[in-house]
């Protein structure tokens, strides 16, 4: 019973020492506690090779994951904090050639371009390009399993992004 209590006190004293400026979160974000809302403009597709819904997935998947794990609510405009960017390229590459001079493997991979702003701190903006990709049998066709490939770069994408804007590591 006095381990229990020990612990507790252990506990609430980190509780009080890291309620100062910032909220911390087990995602490893820091964000400031003045920072309550987001503006996630829709992703341009720049990449002549993307599918058509790419940008709009991409883009609904960023505001998703800001409104749910850091807690901020999107506004259209002004908001605290605010992301827009385009898609850069998306394209496949053989990889791996067998003896049959054909490829074992290919690559789907894609870039995209962030700008980061934070209105409440003139100093934390960046612009940054991220480059995903995920690998496939050349044995199947892109379009057999481009929905996976995009489902598991894009989340590769939005951590990074997040990461990038918000853990600062």
């Amino acid at each position: 019973m006095r381990k229990i209590k020990i612990l507790g006190t252990i506990l609430g004293v980190l509780m009080l020492s890291m309620g100062g400026c910032k909220i911390y979160s087990f995602t490893g974000a820091n964000i400031a506690a003045d920072i309550k809302t987001v503006t996630v403009e829709i992703f341009e597709n720049r990449a002549p090779n993307a599918p058509a819904s790419y940008n709009q997935t991409l883009t609904d998947q960023l505001k998703l994951k800001l409104v749910s794990e850091a807690s901020l609510k999107q506004v259209s405009n002004g908001g605290d904090v605010s992301f827009k960017g385009h898609i850069v390229s998306y394209g496949v590459v053989a990889l791996a050639p067998t003896a049959q001079i054909q490829t074992g493997v290919n690559r789907l991979s894609i870039t995209v371009h962030v700008d980061f702003i934070n209105t409440k701190d003139e100093k934390d903006k960046w612009s940054k390009d991220f480059i995903r990709f995920a690998e496939f049998p050349a044995t199947e066709l892109l379009s057999s399993r481009e929905g996976q490939l995009i489902n598991e770069i894009n989340k590769q994408f939005i951590d990074d992004i997040f990461n990038e804007a918000f853990a600062k590591w």
